[in-house]
């Protein structure tokens, strides 16, 4: 397999201590194993989005990095298995906070206002906006990098949520929605496309006060859409996203077949 191929990498597993300081043979402790990957992480973070995935070689991460490309490898099988790790953490980071309440509000229009806006503030952030312009820009030569961010699970797991309240509110007798998913994915889009869109250049990036009044717009329009909606006798409904696995961004074990190592 191409060691190129974004759908190849693996990451692996952080040597185990049981101690503090450097252990006899210069084995590196569990803390200090953490930290190294991190500084490897950060750096390539960097490069990856200023210079693409393209551009990019192990060998500027271990530069940058200030490590033995031989060190790099001790931690990473190759440069797939790198982004790989640069997306989880990315991602990872965009989540809320596990103290704030993502679900919160009076009413059913005040919840998904306070969900849109908080929506908003990851698609929006900095490192989100690097990652999608990224994407983009790489999709021709590299169509997997977009897998690799989907297979992190941050759009399902939004998708599931808004689909929860959506079919407890129908549940309730309060909606006559009958496709909580295909609703979901669409308030998901009407949230994000425009905002994102002009986030990245194309148009004038919106202030706070007008993604504010955005985020009430689009739910206002949401919810009317879906008080008149007619359920379909014929139409599929689109599934449940599956429930992935907590993904750590590391394998115990190492395939050569695989990397082409």
């Amino acid at each position: 397999m191409n060691r190129s191929d974004p759908a190849a990498g693996k990451v692996k597993s952080t040597p185990k201590s049981s101690g503090g300081g450097i252990r006899r043979g210069g084995r590196p402790s569990t803390a200090e194993a953490e930290q190294l990957g991190n500084r490897i992480v950060d750096a390539a973070t960097e490069l990856f989005f200023t210079l693409g995935y393209g551009e990019t070689t192990i060998e500027a991460v271990a530069k940058r990095a200030q490590i033995s490309k031989r060190t790099l490898y001790h931690r990473f099988d190759n440069k797939p298995a790198l982004f790989t790790a640069v997306v989880h953490r990315t991602i990872d980071r965009l989540r809320p906070p596990a103290h704030v309440p993502l679900l919160e509000g009076a009413n059913l229009q005040e919840t998904l206002q306070r969900l849109a806006r908080l929506i908003l503030g990851a698609a929006l952030s900095v490192p989100a906006i690097a990652l999608h312009r990224l994407i983009v820009a790489e999709a021709v030569r590299f169509p997997k990098l977009a897998t690799v961010v989907t297979d992190q699970g941050g759009t399902d797991e939004a998708v599931r949520l808004i689909a929860g309240v959506l079919e407890r509110e129908a549940q309730a007798g309060r909606l006559s929605l009958d496709a909580p998913v295909f609703a979901a994915r669409l308030f998901l889009h009407m949230v994000i496309s425009r905002p994102q869109s002009q986030a990245m250049g194309l148009g004038k990036p919106m202030m706070a006060s007008e993604l504010d009044a955005w985020a009430g717009d689009v739910v206002n329009l949401f919810l009317n859409g879906c008080r008149g909606w007619l359920p379909s006798k014929v139409s599929p409904r689109i599934p449940s996203p599956p429930r992935s696995p907590r993904r750590t961004g590391k394998s115990t074990s190492r395939k050569k077949s695989q990397t082409g190592k």
